[in-house]
């Protein structure tokens, strides 16, 4: 094993000796407790693996040494040898792997933001899609999904509609769905059968704690004004829908969907702090990548990310180059060959810089 890869692991060892020290000597806030007890879990998930690694490479060792001390089992011996050290080998891999900087968002809860973009109603209809996409991926996975807010659309679909995915692990899955989605079809609203071009854009954002984005009451402007529906038609007689308006930065967050004001002013703060709280990540990610961005990280929502062709049954991720002919399976929420190659192509990514640095 690498002289640095076997340093790191046994830091680990001594990382979950203290965290196991602080955990017993309790004194913890229930936020404190929550976050050294998903730190142990994932060490505790290495050092399994060093653990096996060790076994393995312990194995092949008496092997060998046997089998230099016994003719007539010498063949099988050095065959075990072989094997031995092919899963030596494997578990070294995959504790490498799990070496590599983790995105500290990724165990939170995320809100997934679907706008309509080029193409009038059929953009519309085309978010929501993506919508019925998510949820059912989201089923999929046991994360359950929260309504926000949303602007349905005349023609159907959303112009614009914010979902809560809530669940371990939520955002580690969907934070690679940031960007342009594209689809090419003939359109419900088209008459002469001829393909169309149109795009949604989906902002993912991993919701924040009160506790990681704290927002001064005098920040923000509070408005509030009757719901209304597709068209603008008022579909409730009360002041209850929400408009908060972050005066230091300009943002603007509105809900309506619920009948209580309340609602839709806790739900709209939600969305606004973790719109701060992606902000501020972006801040920090130009500092310490300046204007480098990776096609599979960066999320900007100007990219073109994937295209959806229905005449072909196709679906094409631009930043991977990977191609799948099973649109209408993808559609129905079967997303995990498509995630599972892009957090391939982003451990791949980052091994390269790690090793690169030496």
């Amino acid at each position: 094993m690498d002289d640095r890869l076997r340093r790191r692991l046994e830091e680990a060892e001594g990382a979950i000796v203290e965290i196991e020290a602080k955990l017993a000597a309790g004194d913890l806030s229930p936020d404190e407790y929550a976050e050294l007890g998903r730190r142990h879990a994932e060490l505790r998930r290495l050092l399994d693996l060093f653990e096996a690694w060790r076994r393995a490479d312990r194995d092949r060792e008496e092997a060998e040494e046997l089998a230099r001390s016994d003719p007539e089992l010498e063949g099988e011996l050095r065959k075990l040898a072989v094997e031995k050290a092919a899963e030596a080998r494997r578990l070294e891999d995959e504790l490498t792997m799990a070496l590599l900087p983790t995105d500290p968002n990724d165990h939170k809860d995320v809100i997934v933001e679907i706008r309509a973009a080029a193409g009038g109603d059929e953009a519309a209809i085309w978010a929501g899609d993506l919508l019925r996409m998510y949820q059912r991926y989201a089923e999929r996975h046991g994360f359950g999904v929260e309504p926000l807010e949303s602007t349905p659309n005349e023609a159907g679909g959303y112009s614009k509609v914010t979902v809560a995915v809530k669940g371990k692990g939520a955002y580690s899955r969907f934070k690679y769905e940031a960007g342009v989605h594209r689809v090419q079809r003939v359109p419900r609203t088209e008459s002469q059968g001829r393909i169309h071009t149109s795009t949604a854009t989906v902002a993912v954002l991993p919701e924040a704690d009160p506790v990681e984005v704290e927002i001064d009451p005098e920040d923000v402007r509070i408005d509030v004004f009757r719901s209304s529906g597709p068209g603008g038609q008022s579909v409730n007689t009360t002041d209850s829908a929400v408009r908060l308006t972050h005066l230091p930065t300009g943002l603007v967050v509105t809900c309506q969907d619920e009948k209580s004001q309340l609602q839709n002013k806790e739900k709209a703060f939600r969305i606004l702090r973790a719109r701060l709280y992606e902000r501020e990540m972006e801040r920090r990610r130009e500092e310490l990548a300046g204007a480098r961005r990776s096609m599979v990280k960066s999320g900007e929502r100007s990219e073109k990310i994937r295209t959806y062709n229905f005449r072909e049954n196709r679906v094409t991720d631009h930043r991977i180059e990977l191609t799948l002919y099973r649109l209408d399976q993808i559609l129905d929420g079967d997303l995990d060959e498509l995630v599972d190659a892009l957090v391939e192509a982003e451990a791949a990514e980052r091994l390269a810089e790690l090793e690169a640095a030496g």
